[in-house]
């Protein structure tokens, strides 16, 4: 009965979320979720081959190692398709994610395109802490 009401709780969370994305009307009125990261994807811009990539990559992974160690790089991943990279950077907003990596190596020699998505705490998960 518990897996039922977790499943059933879990589910009411996302149609939740999904709703209110679904409807903008509905997204304004709700607060706003804070931003506590910014997720931005790579990929290698059309035209450009592996050995240019390769060529800057040395320096490229020396900063963002040291991006990572001061903790500005949350987490970062390969792309499973093999064409970029996902990281996930300790930023305030969008402006700042885009000077982080716009400093970077690759960004620098105009070798990859990136998407900004700032990120924040899951909103249905206020409804937990609403009195019923």
């Amino acid at each position: 009965m518990k897996a039922i009401r977790n499943v059933i709780l879990a589910l009411t969370l996302t149609l939740t979320g999904v709703t209110s994305m679904a409807d903008p009307s509905l997204a304004q009125t709700q607060a706003t979720s804070p931003t506590t990261g910014v997720m931005v994807i790579l990929t290698a811009k059309a035209g450009v081959t592996r050995e240019q990539i390769m060529a800057v990559m040395p320096d490229e992974i020396r900063q963002t190692v040291q991006l990572y160690l001061n903790g500005t790089v949350r987490e970062w991943y390969s792309r499973s398709d093999g064409r970029g990279a996902v990281f996930l950077l300790d930023a305030k907003d969008v402006a700042e994610g885009h000077a982080i990596m716009d400093a970077l190596p690759l960004a620098r020699q105009d070798l990859i395109d990136h998407e900004y998505i700032a990120v924040g705490p899951l909103m249905p998960l206020r409804l937990l802490m609403t009195k019923p």
